[in-house]
């Protein structure tokens, strides 16, 4: 049975070349793209015809005029096929256009073919569904990520350029788009012992370098948006950023299964996998204050406290110390200190001195009172 479906894809394979020789040339339509393309996505299930994709990618540098011709002939060939072997080079094929940077690339959108109910119809219903699903998964995945490509560009568009820096909402709503992209990255992956064939392992590195490429960006997009909302943020900004970071939390835990199941599987060294992303618990409690609405001069949190009675008006301002905790108090009444004592040379008995804006109490003479038994002569008489 086999070997008989691998006679089939072979025939059909150069039945499809044959009829691309013979159409004409059209505007959205090359004969020999498309005769390329047909053989980097046959129906041989042992690898991928590298060399045939990478002439597929030169016709692709050569020309960004080559992506719709490129475009029509892989969305063909997808919405006809039955074959999973076919579905899944066709999905790796299209997964490599978009390492191009061409503004092509960016204003498809969806993906100008369907396969979210693929479904393979040459093998037993019984072994299907686990490539079914795989193939509905990775599509699932590539078709988000198009529209995703498209979205930034527009709000760069929008934008006006690279060098203006895009508001803080729209950062947190990108966030939460690299968030589900990755959920969907998650899974992609074999579900069954059967699919430890050499063209899903293929594929598999295809979408872990994907998984590795996507979470370095949301890691450092992450840290630079919880430092915006702690500089610059709002209520609404703190709370839809405490949802990014949980999700964030929870989405590391999965993160790292995901790893160490394909590391079991013999896709990924331990050197590849990334630095789970972990947010200061500072900085969590500081978008909780935000969300919440408190404010920078909050009387307990900074050690401020301001109160009145009959007596006198204060405000306390605490200081942290390692030892011991500095009181500074204001009020109506005078505190004396030490140097506020003026030594009596006299009987060496000491005088208060109750207002210290008298003159006597700067004067660097010291202040002898006069002793009732004095008389003082008349100055009249004299």
């Amino acid at each position: 049975m086999t070997l008989w479906i691998k006679a089939t894809g072979a025939l059909k394979d150069r039945y499809s070349i044959w009829v691309a020789k013979l159409l004409p040339r059209r505007p959205c339509r090359n004969p020999d793209l498309e005769m390329v393309i047909i053989k980097a996505t046959s129906h041989d299930e042992q690898c991928m015809d590298y060399k045939n994709v990478q002439r597929v990618f030169k016709w692709l540098r050569t020309s960004p005029l080559y992506l719709q011709p490129l475009l029509y002939t892989l969305s063909m060939r997808m919405e006809k096929t039955r074959s999973w072997v076919v579905a899944l080079k066709g999905l790796m094929l299209i997964h490599g256009v978009f390492c191009f940077d061409l503004p092509g690339v960016q204003k498809m959108g969806r993906l100008p073919f369907d396969l979210s109910l693929f479904s393979d119809g040459h093998i037993n219903p019984n072994r299907a569904w686990v490539y079914n699903a795989f193939v509905r998964a990775y599509f699932l995945y590539l078709d988000q990520k198009s529209a995703f490509v498209r979205m930034e560009a527009t709000r760069e568009t929008k934008r006006g350029g690279k060098e203006k820096e895009e508001s803080l909402m729209e950062e947190l709503q990108s966030l939460e788009k690299l968030i589900g992209l990755i959920d969907l990255l998650l899974q992609v992956k074999p579900r069954s012992l059967r699919m430890n064939v050499v063209l899903v392992l293929e594929a598999m590195d295809c979408v872990m370098d994907e998984v590795l490429e996507v979470y370095e960006k949301f890691s450092a997009r992450v840290q630079r948006v919880v430092e915006r909302i702690l500089d610059m943020g709002g209520e609404e900004e703190a709370r839809v950023g405490l949802e990014v970071v949980r999700k964030a939390e929870l989405q590391g835990n999965k993160i790292t299964t995901y790893f160490n199941f394909c590391k079991d599987i013999g896709i990924l060294n331990v050197s590849d996998c990334p630095e789970i992303v972990r947010v200061d618990e500072k900085d969590i409690e500081e978008l909780i204050r935000i969300r919440d609405g408190e404010k920078m001069e909050s009387d307990e949190e900074n050690g401020v406290v301001a109160y009145e009675d009959n007596n006198c008006r204060a405000i306390v301002s605490f200081l942290e110390t390692k030892q011991t905790d500095l009181k500074t108090v204001i009020t109506n009444q005078w505190e004396v200190f030490e140097d506020d004592l003026v030594g009596d040379v006299t009987d060496g008995a000491s005088v208060t001195a109750n207002n210290p804006f008298l003159d006597y109490s700067f004067s660097l003479v010291p202040y002898v009172p006069v002793s009732n038994n004095c008389v003082l002569p008349d100055l009249i008489v004299l």
